[in-house]
């Protein structure tokens, strides 16, 4: 019942950015954490950030950390990953999810997906 969409997935350069946003429908945003996952070719698909509910509290894995950024917007729906400092090793397919569980760490009990879209970074 609740469909998130993500979006601004592409093609870039080993050091460049980009920003992924994900929309998700429905009237309870505001009551899920939500997770931004990946999956790289022949690997698991891995947790690598979570934002709470109200955009106060941020976890990042350490592959990640320092370069990308994660936030929300409840009024619109909507959370986003910025993602600075690409390196070739960020290509992935990106995925958001939502929890109704309060942790940001946990890495399971996500119970709504997005399609996913491709991030593939060139050196």
């Amino acid at each position: 019942q609740v469909q998130l969409v993500e979006s601004g997935g592409g093609l870039v350069q080993a050091g460049g950015s980009l920003r992924l946003s994900c929309a998700v429908s429905g009237r309870s945003f505001s009551t899920y954490t939500m997770g931004w996952f990946r999956q790289a070719p022949g690997k698991e698909r891995e947790l690598i950030g979570a934002v709470s509910r109200s955009g106060g509290s941020t976890y990042y894995d350490d592959a990640v950390k320092g370069r990308f950024s994660i936030s929300r917007d409840n009024a619109k729906n909507t959370v986003y990953l910025q993602m600075n400092s690409l390196k070739p090793e960020d290509t992935a397919v990106y995925y958001c999810a939502a929890s109704r569980a309060l942790s940001i760490t946990w890495q399971t009990g996500y119970e709504f997906w997005g399609q996913g879209t491709q991030v593939t970074v060139s050196s």
